[in-house]
């Protein structure tokens, strides 16, 4: 399957280097089209017209206010398109690419090293061409964890898990600044934290994401880990993930 990217932006960049084949792609930068060809091989063509014209599947990676402007160009010739547009529904790229299979995504960016969360939207609409549908998800599905889940609720996932690797490396940065606070120096703590998070997720993942019980091993009651759990709850930790959801969400998101 050829894939066109339409925008070469941060999050596409992730996708390409994810999948790791050669692609063709454009962008209103040259430059920055020109520069992801190169790496991992394909064309960076002129126009998203061209990128229709020669893909079989496009994605779509520009700026979500940039949707009907792009479609004008892009839909004359798309065989088919997935989107990665946040707060963009099936409902709206399916009126701006009528007649065209159209696939909704939302990845995250660890998609780079192929252990991304990737949430596609359900299509109970879906076309009979089976064969695309498995094709489309079987690509996404090469990036990591691939989930399904109602359209409605695409945006709340995308708070979640697409906005998260900035949170986790803020989490992991306050947790190197503490202990370079208490002498440890900083690539050694980076070390220590980085791998810390690495393996507990591979731990949940082992346990079924069973959180209490994992915190409970670690924690022994009246314990060092339970005086550092209880800190952390003073300090508000589970206020601030749930205000930063809401935040994400407040502009007009379920």
């Amino acid at each position: 399957m050829q894939v066109g990217l339409i925008g070469c932006g941060n999050m596409a960049r992730a996708l390409a280097r994810g999948w790791g084949r050669p692609l063709v792609c454009a962008d209103p930068v040259a430059e920055r089209a020109q520069s992801l060809a190169e790496e991992v091989g394909g064309e960076a063509l002129a126009s998203n017209g061209e990128v229709a014209a020669r893909a079989d599947l496009v994605v779509l990676c520009h700026k979500p206010a940039q949707l009907h402007d792009v479609a004008g160009e892009v839909a004359p010739s798309a065989r088919a398109v997935a989107s990665i547009l946040a707060a963009t529904p099936l409902a709206a790229l399916k009126a701006a690419y009528p007649e065209r299979p159209v696939f909704r995504f939302i990845p995250s960016l660890p998609v780079e090293v192929r252990q991304g969360a990737v949430v596609q939207a359900a299509d109970p609409a879906a076309g009979e061409d089976r064969a695309l549908d498995r094709s489309v998800r079987d690509l996404f599905s090469e990036l990591g964890t691939l989930v399904t889940l109602d359209d409605g609720l695409l945006d709340v996932a995308m708070g979640l898990m697409s906005c998260a690797p900035a949170y986790v490396a803020l989490v992991a940065e306050a947790q190197i600044d503490a202990g370079v606070r208490r002498g440890i120096p900083a690539a050694q703590g980076a070390e220590l934290v980085v791998q810390t998070l690495t393996g507990t997720a591979e731990l949940l993942r082992s346990r079924n994401f069973d959180t209490l019980a994992v915190r409970r091993e670690v924690a022994s009651p009246g314990g060092l880990t339970a005086r550092g759990l209880t800190a952390l709850e003073r300090g508000g930790i589970r206020a601030a993930f749930s205000d930063a959801l809401d935040a994400v969400l407040k502009d007009g998101a379920p």
